[in-house]
């Protein structure tokens, strides 16, 4: 591209967008790429501080900032997602339905770390819902040398650095134990609020049991809820080392692989996760998920959903940033619970 003098551009083709910006009205292109310059511009151009405009040269060695932006896109855009048109040089990826949304942090800053161009992502391992922004890309400068972006494409690899993860509501069993709760000495408040987590993702309760502490009751119980249906079984209560706390026996007695007992996440300590040999899962929730309003298990769930493996070494990771701070007005997942890199 070679600069000019606006005065002089008449007749020329623009190289790049033109945005105007005037506070609380407006931030937008008043002329985009490939506009041909009339005398009548002329006089916006120069409200918009433009004594100088650049014109579009064809130089096979660079790519304008558009197409640049249209080659980060291909290695980011992955299924479920779809993309913005180029504005200013910018292009968006947007959600298609909602997922869990998984970044190849890695490979997103080897990509970040070469200059000149960028992508920013929301948080890998967070859910998204349908139309939510998930990243943005562009080069910095209005063109970049072709050279460039091919070393890009080199670094990021095989397969795309986003993936969304279709979340699915899911039919679970919860079975809630306790001698307290069974005879009747304290009413149940767990229940609603396990209705109200899944119900936020679409899931259906198809079954619900108190129990006693009784791990041989858990266990068959929870044996009958998954051979009727249940994709998901959540025990409550019942977590801690107490003699009396029979849930961690019975969930290995299940014949379960056992994930994890315990969990470097306050609070959430006592959570425990395994799957049956068909994959479906079966989760040991500690009482800090009936009254806390942020737990382990927000940060399970989604995963558990996305039919996104939960694996020792994640769960081992989340204890960089797994201290939630209890505020008072809770704002997650806009904060920093979980987000430990």
């Amino acid at each position: 591209m070679k600069q000019l003098k606006t005065q002089d551009a008449v007749g020329q083709v623009l190289c790049h967008d033109i945005t105007q910006i005037i506070r609380g009205v407006t931030k937008d292109a008043v002329f985009r790429k490939g506009h041909v310059i009339t005398p009548e511009d002329i006089p916006v151009l120069l409200s918009v501080g433009k004594d100088y405009v650049y014109i579009w040269e064809n130089d096979d060695r660079v790519l304008h900032e558009n197409e640049a932006a249209e080659i980060l896109l291909g290695i980011c855009q992955g299924e479920n997602m779809s993309a913005t048109l180029p504005k200013e040089g910018k292009i968006e990826l947007i959600a298609d339905v909602d997922g869990l949304l998984l970044v190849d942090v890695e490979r997103l800053r080897k990509v970040n770390s070469l200059g000149e161009m960028m992508i920013a992502t929301r948080f890998s391992g967070f859910p998204v819902r349908k139309g939510d922004r998930l990243g943005g890309m562009r080069v910095i400068p209005l063109a970049i040398e072709k050279v460039k972006m091919q070393r890009a494409v080199a670094v990021a690899g095989e397969g795309p650095l986003l993936r969304l993860a279709p979340i699915r509501g899911k039919k679970y069993g919860l079975i809630v134990t306790g001698n307290e709760v069974f005879h009747g000495r304290i009413q149940d408040t767990f229940t609603p609020v396990i209705q109200e987590k899944l119900g936020e993702y679409g899931g259906e309760m198809m079954g619900r049991a108190v129990l006693g502490d009784d791990h041989r009751a858990i266990t068959e119980t929870a044996w009958d809820m998954f051979s009727v249906g249940a994709e998901i079984v959540l025990c409550t209560g019942g977590m801690s080392v107490d003699p009396d706390d029979k849930t961690p026996l019975a969930i290995k007695n299940c014949g379960a692989r056992v994930v994890s007992y315990g969990s470097p996440v306050l609070p959430g300590a006592m959570f425990m996760l395994a799957y049956l040999p068909d994959g479906r899962p079966i989760c040991g929730l500690p009482g800090c998920v009936m009254y806390a309003k942020r737990t382990i298990f927000d940060l399970v769930l989604p995963r558990l959903l996305a039919d996104v493996p939960v694996t020792p070494e994640w769960i081992a990771g989340l204890g960089h940033g797994g201290l939630c701070l209890n505020c008072d007005l809770c704002i997650y997942p806009n904060c920093g619970f979980g987000k430990g890199i």
